[in-house]
């Protein structure tokens, strides 16, 4: 018959439990409670059942434990078969997966894992599976997801500088200003939301294929909407129109948003009702235009993807009224949170000493 292993005596029952408590290891987490069990004088059989496992594999523990202490109860996985594929193939394979395929050579217009598979083999002369290709994307840190779409004349080298510029083309528009003037940076954009409405992601059960009501009818409102992260507060209006006239009634009403003796830059994209000179900007607002195709510098963009996510998507609106107040409600559960807008919107380049 085996004999029980004798458990080392340097660690208390008490400080097995307090380690347990405190590891984020949930697997060295039980074995620590199993082996404090055991130091109360709780049988081995009933120690082991307690951390999920039968006694001769405690006992097995109970050996690394003793030899290498409370880290000795970590897993310590084999390395498994080294890769096929040396460094700098995996460098290589990177600026392949990055750059993407040339559809004249390679016939398709996104990588799949067969199309990889097929490059790997010529190129490096290894022979992959298809889920294997897989396997090693996600060790090379890519991620199979959706693109967001790009304006083809985008000019990365504009963004770039615009955002590298921006102090000095802030201090340039705001330069007339009284010194020590509080400043806020405000965003600004619009979204048209209507009866033609998205359908957002959900959970469900695999297998099966849930559905969510979608209108076919095209009436429609726009929500104007701005935010200034680092107060984090916003000023929308829902309105029937994207004009100069509702472009008036929304800085107006940013106008009335922002602190009393501050002074408001609005940054926005180049829409015509925008930069149109029949615009009257309130005195204590200042609008810098951001460069063209560049929505990606207008973190408005990603609000209204929050808002579509978790309140206006998957619903159908019988009437105008019912667009308008979807949209309102929306955004008063945006303001709401003014943590939220903060994270959403704040932009490293935009507010570098910005109070």
């Amino acid at each position: 018959m085996t004999v029980s292993v004798r458990i080392r005596q340097d660690y208390s029952s008490q400080e097995l439990r307090r380690l347990a408590s405190r590891s984020k290891d949930a697997n060295q987490s039980r074995r620590l409670l199993s082996l404090a069990a055991v130091l109360d004088g709780l049988s081995r059989a009933d120690a082991a059942r307690m951390g999920g496992m039968d006694r001769q594999t405690l006992r097995d523990w109970v050996h690394r434990f003793n030899a290498d202490g409370p880290d000795g109860l970590f897993d310590h996985w084999a390395p498994g078969q080294p890769s096929r594929l040396s460094e700098d193939q995996k460098v290589e394979l990177i600026k392949i997966v990055e750059t993407g395929p040339d559809l004249a050579v390679d016939g398709v217009v996104r990588w799949r894992r067969i199309d990889l598979q097929r490059v790997i083999k010529e190129r490096f002369g290894v022979h992959y599976h298809e889920r294997h290709v897989g396997a090693l994307l996600k060790k090379l840190g890519f991620s199979h997801m959706s693109a967001r779409p790009q304006h083809p004349g985008q000019d990365a080298g504009v963004i770039s500088a615009f955002k590298k510029n921006f102090p000095r083309a802030l201090k340039a528009h705001i330069g007339h200003l009284p010194k020590g003037r509080p400043i806020e940076i405000w965003f600004q954009d619009e979204a048209r939301i209507g009866q033609k409405n998205g359908v957002a992601r959900l959970w469900a059960k695999r297998g099966t294929r849930p559905r969510q009501p979608a209108d076919q009818r095209y009436q429609n409102a726009y929500l104007f909407g701005a935010i200034c992260p680092a107060k984090g507060k916003g000023a929308g209006l829902a309105l029937p129109y994207a004009d100069t006239f509702a472009m008036q009634l929304h800085i107006e009403e940013i106008s009335r948003h922002v602190q009393r003796g501050a002074h408001a830059v609005l940054l926005l994209d180049r829409a015509g009702w925008h930069t149109t000179a029949n615009l009257a900007v309130p005195k204590n607002m200042t609008l810098i235009f951001l460069p063209s195709r560049s929505p990606e510098l207008n973190p408005v963009e990603n609000v209204w993807q929050y808002l579509r996510q978790n309140w206006l998507s998957n619903q159908v609106f019988d009437t105008y009224d019912a667009i308008i107040d979807a949209a309102c409600q929306a955004w008063r559960n945006l303001v709401d949170q003014p943590t939220t807008i903060t994270s959403i919107g704040m932009r490293e380049w935009a507010h570098t000493g910005q109070s």
